[in-house]
């Protein structure tokens, strides 16, 4: 399975570049016990089962360190892992290795935690036509990595930020004057835009509708008012869950025939994964 990574090198380069910067500043003080000629072999293994998702960021780290340091993986971003299984082994200075542990292992726990949470929800809605989204609740500086992840877990990127999508919640109506002038106004500005309105009642699920919004996000509706809002729209416009969603009611959510689920627990409530740096 390959997922394809269409960040450009240059941004993860810069991520790598300031995690390193972060952790190593001048020099690495332990790492100066080593013999500066030693070379080692380590290998990286988990220790829970989890989705993989980092592989670029942690050649990175040790490149910027030493390009001469190779890695071997055994698995690819997006495949799945099993307790204790060996996902990669590298050679290069044991100095170098040591000193690009953390930050790599930083960015492989995290990146496959949040694909991890992924799978786990989009596992709970196989066979449904329902899109698993996540939101821009991310980490500040990863969300492009973690957006990366949560397609490694097979999820859907909702927009990446500000300004590659419209979303129109209760301020910009509160601003704008009603959900119609908002909508009239981003549809002026932005042509060719998808237009998407949040609501929080039925009154303004029919004003979205009025409107012509392209996507509607039911905020914390619960089951039967979801099921409500899909026979009111009639297939007029997509509509998307948010808020509240789990692992224990997601698929509840997606019967009730809603074509998105938006979840920023994916990105934001993630417990790293338990990986391992072992010296061969």
């Amino acid at each position: 399975m390959t997922i394809e990574n269409t960040i450009p090198d240059e941004f993860i380069i810069a991520q790598a570049k300031l995690a390193l910067l972060e952790d190593l500043g001048a020099q690495d003080l332990t790492a100066d016990l080593i013999p500066i000629n030693t070379l080692a072999n380590a290998s990286i293994m988990t220790r829970e089962n989890a989705t993989l998702c980092g592989q670029v960021w942690l050649e990175n780290v040790f490149k910027l360190l030493d390009p001469n340091i190779t890695v071997n993986w055994f698995f690819n971003d997006g495949e799945q892992m099993q307790a204790n299984n060996v996902i990669c082994t590298l050679h290069g200075p044991a100095r170098t290795l040591l000193t690009g542990e953390r930050t790599a292992m930083n960015f492989i726990q995290t990146l496959s935690a949040t694909a991890t949470l992924a799978r786990q929800y989009t596992d709970q809605v196989t066979g449904l036509a329902v899109q698993i989204l996540d939101t821009r609740k991310t980490i500040p500086g990863l969300r492009t990595a973690q957006k990366y992840a949560v397609r490694c877990g097979g999820g859907y990127n909702h927009r990446m930020g500000l300004y590659d999508g419209i979303l129109i919640k209760e301020n910009h109506i509160n601003a704008a004057g009603s959900i119609a002038a908002a909508v009239n106004q981003a549809r002026q500005l932005h042509q060719g835009i998808a237009i998407e309105v949040e609501v929080e009642s039925f009154d303004e699920l029919e004003q979205a509708l009025m409107a012509q919004a392209d996507i509607i996000l039911l905020d914390n509706f619960d089951i039967p008012a979801l099921i409500k809002a899909v026979d009111l729209n009639q297939g007029k416009a997509k509509l998307e869950a948010s808020g509240g969603i789990t692992l224990n009611n997601v698929r509840e959510i997606a019967e009730t025939g809603v074509d998105r689920i938006s979840i920023g627990a994916i990105t934001k409530d993630i417990r790293a994964i338990d990986l391992s740096m072992r010296f061969i």
